[in-house]
């Protein structure tokens, strides 16, 4: 069956963005801030936290760093004004890490700056390897600033990660805890730097968590995996944390009886939502990375939900 996801992987670049987006729209909010207000609302309605993404990375002129600035701003603005419960993610490609880190950094520093006016937070998203220690010393810096107000995603199958971790517990205080968002990875990397065998991955994913948990960090456990929920599920009850020290994560359109049960359980759910015009790169993208899911495709020409 690989070969044939794989097939339609390939292809999906060159296909009509009408049919693209009959698989997209099951994990894309939409186009416009509009948009992903109403489903962060529908979120909300349940129970559930949303935090704000829009679409786009590894920019090719500083010009379009300013242009995504700009938007999150407006982004910010919106959501406070209508009373999302929820925070932002960001890429620190869109802002021109890999061109120029200084202005990517003032850029951010900007939005950071921007939702801690409101008491909110912004998570810088972990890229793929090159970017790694560019967005290890952009958080370090931000952090600093801004203690409460920022955090970091960490992924599992880097071999490095658990290093990285007790590297920056300079960083945590019982007072500002850091905050990172675990997840286990999804750029394609060579197997020099990372894990590749499904078991491999999900056993340093649990030690990972087991280390933020020990020093009384806040995870945000972002996994579809129900062997990773049970897992974690036996950490939270071995330290005996807090539900307010922790939170699951999802995906918006991924897995939702798994994230149903894991709300009926009682724990914090935050689910990720995208939106915006670069909605097809965004897609055509993960589906190379992932073409597993190239089964969701077919099932989306003939399957309403």
């Amino acid at each position: 069956m690989m070969w044939f996801n794989k097939i339609i992987a390939g292809m999906l670049p060159y296909m009509p963005k009408k049919f693209v987006w009959i698989f997209s729209k099951r994990y894309i909010a939409g186009k416009t801030i509009q948009d992903a207000i109403a489903v962060s609302k529908k979120f909300n309605e349940e129970g559930i936290l949303v935090t704000i993404d829009l679409l786009g990375e590894f920019i090719t002129d500083l010009s379009q760093a300013e242009d995504n600035k700009n938007q999150y701003l407006g982004i910010i603005e919106n959501i406070e004004k209508n009373g999302v419960n929820g925070n932002y993610s960001l890429k620190p490609t869109m802002f021109g890490l890999l061109i120029d880190k200084d202005i990517c950094y003032a850029h951010i520093r900007e939005i950071v700056a921007k939702a801690a006016s409101h008491n909110n937070f912004v998570r810088i998203d972990m890229e793929d390897s090159q970017c790694v220690d560019l967005e290890i010393e952009l958080f370090r810096k931000l952090k600093a600033e801004f203690s409460t107000n920022v955090g970091l995603v960490l992924q599992a199958y880097l071999k490095r990660t658990h290093t990285d971790i007790v590297n920056m517990l300079d960083l945590h205080t019982p007072e500002t805890p850091v905050n990172y968002r675990l997840c286990k990875g999804i750029y394609i990397e060579p197997e020099s730097i990372a894990y590749k065998k499904y078991q491999e991955i999900n056993d340093h994913f649990i030690d990972d968590l087991d280390l933020m948990f020990q020093h009384g960090m806040y995870p945000a456990i972002a996994t579809h995996d129900k062997n990773l929920v049970d897992e974690s599920y036996k950490l939270i009850e071995k330290y005996e944390v807090s539900p307010d020290k922790y939170e699951f994560q999802m995906l918006y359109g991924v897995t939702p009886q798994l994230r149903k049960s894991i709300v009926e359980k009682g724990h914090r759910m935050r689910v990720y939502v995208p939106f915006g015009e670069q909605w097809f790169a965004y897609s055509t993208r993960r589906l190379k990375e992932n073409p597993a899911i190239a089964m969701d495709i077919i099932k989306a020409l003939f399957v309403r939900r």
